[in-house]
Formats: structure tokens, C-alpha cells, sequence
């Protein structure tokens, strides 16, 4: 995810418009900005390229979460269906505002399995949250049709799969709402940041007042501003929003250098007999950030990591040990380690994650190595790479 791989004068400019006028903050100070409002731009330049009404832009794709649960009206003791597979920032979002995480299974796609989430619906269930983890989105169709039938609302967690297509339209534009970061090792970067959008103008309102205290952003005095709800300072800079303006122009350019990148190396690797690939649902289109494939067990899983860092091929990852994205290394969320007290409504309900059957989950990611595609590679390195890939796995599996 190569948006830190492409610096240039186009950022230097965007950044530098908000330097001159001295204006930092994204609201107020009307006078001094010189016609500036790099927030503002963003937000209507992203909105319209992921085709939906509204754009929120936040501080991370952490408060991008938060932000739309809240809006969606989640509180304590709603419960919200997440994937075992993820970043940290995915419970996290929902347990700071009191509610509780629902985790199950994955599937092929690495991402939810719509039967596991079927199982897990309570009276409590107020969301769903597919994770389209490493470029690659859920099964959208089936999950759509499972939370209208239960009234439920669909949270897609877009943050690393900016750029993907499901039956024609942006991932993050088919649920209610749609979440991204920015970070500074997403598809574009603004350094920190994240967004979110929705076609729904109750959600757009109370995601704009949540991010800034509360604030009801009516007329020309923000001191005069009313605060209907409560909210939190999860707002983004002008700076930051400078920088992700610039990186929005150069989405086309990165996802075409992705896919020419991910399909020189899957080409080559899908030669190679015992090795699959992930399966992207009926009607997808990956953003082609990561090339995913299985390996025919664990044991020969962790031998080609191995072996292909040993070869010197970096950016490859072994999800199943890591400590941040896979359920086996969230320790302290099984055993609910908090600076503070934890609301009653998680301490509770929430399922025991330390006995918990995630077998179904462990026999997917145990067998599964992500490579992770960048754009500054020329195509002649790709081509070397993916000979590298190929003649590294080759050996492994036949010996």
C-alpha cells in the first residue's frame, strides 16, 4: 500500500498552501486562509470519487470507526460482528464506546463468513463489520442481504482496500457507511488520517458533529456553535488534508501499477503446483495491494516464509504469529487488560476468546502468505521477484 513511495512536488504544493496562510486547523480563522480549505476539498473530491454523497475525514482510520458506529447510533451493550482476521483498531473502535465485539470466523476470502455471522446474530446485534482485509473484499452480496433481514447495519472497514470494486461500485460505498485510513502505509497517505463516507445525511450530520466535540457547525462563529451530542477531537488537520489532496489525484496511477505489479508475480506463482490462491467474491475486484496465497499446510507455510526471507524477499507476511492483525496474538483482548475499568456491558457479555473455536479461522490463516506489492518497482525487478517467489517456493515443496 505505496502512498509513502510517491512524495513529490504535487504534496510539497498542497502542504505549502497551508503553511503560507499560517492556518493549521481545519475550522475557523476565515480571514487568514487565503481561500483554503484543503479539508473541505478533500472531502468533496473523495465523496465524489467513491461515488457516494458525503465524506467525513478524521484523524485515523481508528477514529473513522469509532466516529461511524457512533453516528449510527452504536452505544453500550450493542453488540458488533467482526472478523478474526484484522488490525487491532477493529474492537478497539467498538469498545470504546461501550459496545461489544462479536468475533467469528473467516472464510476463503479471508474475510467474514457470511454462515458464521448468520450464527452469531443476538436480539443485541445492531452491526456488521466486514473487514476487506489486504486489498480484497467479503461477500458483500450475502452480507447486504443478511442485515436487511435482520435490520442491521453494514459498517464496511475499507482501510485496506482503497480502490476496490464490488458489482461496479467503490468498496466502502455498499454499506450503510464506509471507513479508511490514510496512515502513512495505505493506498494514499496523509500521513495520519482516515475517512469516512455514507450516502446517509442523518449519519453524514452526526458524523461532522462527533469528530469536533459536538459542535453543531452552524453559521460563522464557531465560538456561537450549539453541541447537540457529545462527541470527541477526532479531527484532521489542514496539513494532513493537504498532503492526502495531492495523494487523491494519484490514486488511477497506483492502482494500475498495483495490478500490472500483483499480476506478473500471480502469474508466475500460480504455475507452481499445491500453491491457491485467495478466493475474491463473485462480482469483486481487488485493489491488488497484496498478492494472497495458500500453501497446502501450516508446516510448509512457515517454511516458505521462511525461505523467502532468506532469499531476501521482503514485504512477505505470515498473518497466523502475527501479534496485531490475528486473533492468536490478542492476548490482552482475551484477557480484557485495560488501563481503566471496563464498561459493564463488556465485562459481562463479551464471549471468552480463550476458549472460543476458531478452528475454521486457524486452518485458513495457518496456510496462508501475503506479499505485499509495491509500485516503485520497475518491471524488471517485479520480473525478478517473482522469479525469486516461484523458484523459493518450488524448492521448499519438493523437498
Amino acid at each position: 500500500m505505496p502512498g509513502f513511495e510517491i512524495f513529490g512536488a504535487e504534496e510539497r504544493k498542497q502542504v505549502s498552501d497551508v503553511l503560507e496562510s499560517g492556518v493549521l486547523m481545519r475550522y475557523g480563522f476565515d480571514g487568514m486562509r487565503n481561500g483554503h480549505w484543503k479539508a473541505k476539498e478533500f472531502e468533496k473530491a473523495f465523496a465524489e470519487r467513491m461515488q457516494s454523497q458525503y465524506c467525513q475525514l478524521v484523524s485515523s482510520g481508528t477514529s473513522a470507526l469509532t466516529t461511524a458506529l457512533a453516528a449510527a447510533g452504536i452505544g453500550a451493550g450493542d453488540e458488533v460482528i467482526m472478523p478474526t482476521f484484522t488490525f487491532v483498531a477493529s474492537f478497539e473502535s467498538i469498545m470504546m464506546l461501550g459496545a461489544v465485539p462479536v468475533l467469528v470466523d473467516i472464510d476463503d476470502t479471508l474475510t467474514l463468513d457470511p454462515k458464521a455471522v448468520e450464527a452469531a446474530i443476538t436480539p443485541n446485534t445492531r452491526c456488521v463489520m466486514p473487514v476487506h482485509m489486504c486489498g480484497s473484499m467479503a461477500n458483500l452480496k450475502a452480507l447486504k442481504a443478511l442485515c436487511n433481514n435482520h435490520k442491521l447495519i453494514l459498517l464496511e472497514d475499507a482501510c485496506q482496500a482503497l480502490g476496490g470494486t464490488y458489482e461496479g461500485k467503490p468498496l466502502g460505498s455498499i454499506g450503510d457507511l464506509g471507513c479508511f485510513s490514510f496512515d502513512f502505509v495505505k493506498t494514499i497517505t496523509c500521513g495520519e488520517g482516515g475517512g469516512i463516507i455514507t450516502n446517509n445525511e442523518q449519519y453524514a450530520v452526526k458524523l461532522d458533529q462527533f469528530q469536533d466535540h459536538g459542535h453543531d457547525h452552524v453559521g460563522n462563529d464557531r465560538g456561537a456553535e450549539s453541541h447537540p451530542y457529545l462527541g470527541y477531537n477526532f479531527r484532521i488537520s489542514e496539513l494532513h488534508a493537504a498532503v492526502g489532496l495531492a495523494q487523491l489525484d494519484k490514486l488511477d496511477g497506483i492502482l494500475k501499477t498495483q495490478k500490472r505489479n500483483y499480476s506478473i508475480i500471480r502469474e508466475a506463482l500460480s504455475t507452481i503446483e499445491g500453491v491457491t490462491f485467495r478466493r475474491v467474491p463473485e462480482g469483486g475486484e481487488e485493489n491488488y495491494s497484496f498478492l494472497n496465497f495458500f500453501l497446502p499446510t501450516e508446516d510448509l507455510a512457515k517454511k516458505v516464509h521462511k525461505a523467502l526471507g532468506e532469499a531476501g524477499v521482503d514485504a512477505c507476511f505470515y498473518w497466523y504469529t502475527n501479534n496485531w492483525h490475528y486473533i492468536k496474538g490478542w492476548n490482552h483482548l482475551k484477557e480484557l487488560k485495560s488501563m481503566g475499568r471496563l464498561p459493564s456491558e463488556i465485562r459481562a457479555r463479551m464471549q471468552d476468546l480463550k476458549t472460543a473455536d476458531f478452528s475454521k479461522s486457524d486452518a485458513w490463516m495457518s496456510r496462508t502468505i501475503s506479499s505485499l506489492i509495491k509500485i516503485g518497482w520497475s518491471e524488471v525487478e517485479v520480473q525478478e521477484r517473482a522469479t525469486i517467489m516461484k523458484e523459493t517456493i518450488e524448492k521448499v515443496l519438493s523437498s
